[in-house]
């Protein structure tokens, strides 16, 4: 039988240090109790009005994502580590979007070829040579972390264009300390509270140099949008704007907002839109969820977007393959976090070893999200391997594999009991021209059904607040 990295219990049965506040509160806490604080929960959340989209099914799409109530937990020390990995990671990773879009010498060092950045989907040629204010493409990014054993985290996949999940983190927080004050007071959880104000400064710090007091907003696609619940959130938590494309326009090279005081200039936009549809004189014409304009008026510098148009360059899972090279050339320093084995199947030697091993791996496409779009050969049937082979074989570049990673295990209740589910990590990094700044914990994200490894809430998914303990000096909780 696989062996899973437990997160609560050691291999001798023993509760870890970590989780001895949490061990304690389940054995006291009758299984009734749990049960009625989950419904409470799931009341709080529907309150709130916490959903998201599933496109691909019909009818009523909109969805409360599950919610765990047992926490996952972090000691002080493995998180110094993992924030380390991830501000050198993600350094790593704004340096190559400069480089690919400047004077390319990773390719004159001969690590990587014109071709491959310039055939690149999300390459973006009207960044070419574009100076961005501190050098930063990628102001928010998430990466997607999982933990094979105690001192074991690999990187999962590096999400820079416009990662979403922030605002589950908060208000999975919200909820843990209004059910459980007591608890969470007793163990010493480090706060993500700040993650809107860090977000602020971050978004502020790259503005344009002006003698105006910033102006900062949320570009959001509408409510249609599977993440509109978060940009109306993070604007509100911010204080600032949440505009749609209608709301905004460019005059004299310089973008507006309409106000009922007359226009406004704005300097930094927050876009949570899909490059092709931020400007329709640059991208797709036929976009209306952006702003005509808004490109060149980006290009002289009058404005700020953030992420940059192009940043998704960085963050497929073909380019994954090199970020520990790209460490190495950019910083001179060896990767603090592993990448997973990946075979690229644009390689005809991958490939065949892919096609061969399809039982063993999973497959995903390079651009693809949300865990749609893969196989997962363990759990697969031989007649869905034989039609997997298929799309490889006539669309290889368009996927890479990976081995089935022996995900870790936290407690989770399920049904009237605890029992373990596997479980992955979303920190959120923000980078910005006065540094790089990680709130504490993460979007902790729970495969609801026993064995399975997935864990989007597309499918069928959970999440969980995620508790950074502080090193013991401090024991109070954080918000």
């Amino acid at each position: 039988m696989r062996q899973f990295f437990d997160d609560m219990y050691g291999a001798d049965g023993d509760v870890r240090a970590a989780y001895a506040e949490i061990a304690a509160w389940l054995a006291q806490t009758p299984p009734q109790v749990l049960m009625a604080k989950r419904e409470e929960a799931e009341r709080l959340f529907r309150r709130v009005g916490i959903t998201f989209a599933v496109y691909t099914e019909g009818g009523d799409t909109e969805r409360l994502i599950p919610f765990d109530i047992i926490p996952r937990v972090i000691d002080a020390a493995e998180w110094a580590m993992l924030e380390r990995g991830l501000v050198q990671r993600v350094t790593a990773l704004n340096r190559f979007l400069a480089d690919a879009y400047g004077p390319r010498e990773i390719v004159r060092a001969g690590k990587m070829t014109d071709e491959y950045i310039d055939t690149h989907p999300a390459y973006c040629p009207i960044m070419r040579g574009v100076t961005v204010p501190g050098g930063v493409y990628t102001h928010v990014a998430g990466i997607d972390l999982v933990r094979t054993g105690a001192n074991d985290f690999y990187v999962l996949e590096d999400n820079c264009r416009t990662p979403s999940g922030v605002s589950y983190m908060l208000e999975n927080r919200a909820v843990m300390t209004r059910l459980f004050p007591d608890l969470f007071a007793r163990a010493g959880v480090l706060p993500v509270s700040r993650y809107p104000q860090d977000l602020l400064h971050t978004l502020r710090s790259v503005a344009p140099a002006d003698d105006e007091e910033p102006c900062v907003v949320v570009l959001t696609p509408g409510q249609f949008n599977s993440a509109y619940y978060e940009h109306s959130f993070l604007a509100d938590e911010m204080g600032v704007e949440l505009v749609e494309g209608s709301d905004i326009f460019v005059r004299d090279k310089k973008v507006f907002m309409r106000t009922t005081d007359g226009p406004k200039r704005v300097h930094v936009i927050y876009r949570r839109i899909d490059d092709d549809f931020l400007d329709p004189l640059a991208f797709r014409p036929d976009s209306m969820l952006g702003a005509p304009g808004l490109i060149e008026a980006y290009r002289e510098g009058n404005v700020t977007l953030a992420n940059a148009p192009g940043a998704g360059l960085a963050d497929d899972k073909a380019v994954y393959l090199h970020v520990p090279e790209m460490i190495r050339f950019y910083l001179g320093e060896e990767p603090i976090l592993n990448n997973v084995p990946t075979w690229d199947c644009a390689n005809e030697g991958a490939l065949a070893y892919v096609l061969d091993h399809l039982d063993e791996l999973v497959v995903k496409e390079t651009r693809g999200s949300g865990g749609y779009g893969m196989l997962v050969g363990p759990h697969a049937t031989k007649h869905a391997r034989a039609e997997f082979a298929k799309k490889l074989r006539r669309n290889p570049g368009a996927y890479v594999a990976q081995p089935t990673l022996a995900l870790s295990t936290c407690p989770t209740f399920v049904g009237d009991a605890s029992a373990p589910r596997h479980v992955d990590l979303r920190p959120f990094v923000l980078s910005g021209a006065k540094g790089v700044r990680i709130v504490p914990g993460g979007l902790t994200r729970v495969a609801l059904q026993e064995g399975s490894l997935v864990v989007n809430s597309s499918q069928g998914g959970g999440t969980k607040d995620t508790w950074v303990l502080s090193n013991g000096a401090t024991k109070s909780g954080g918000k």
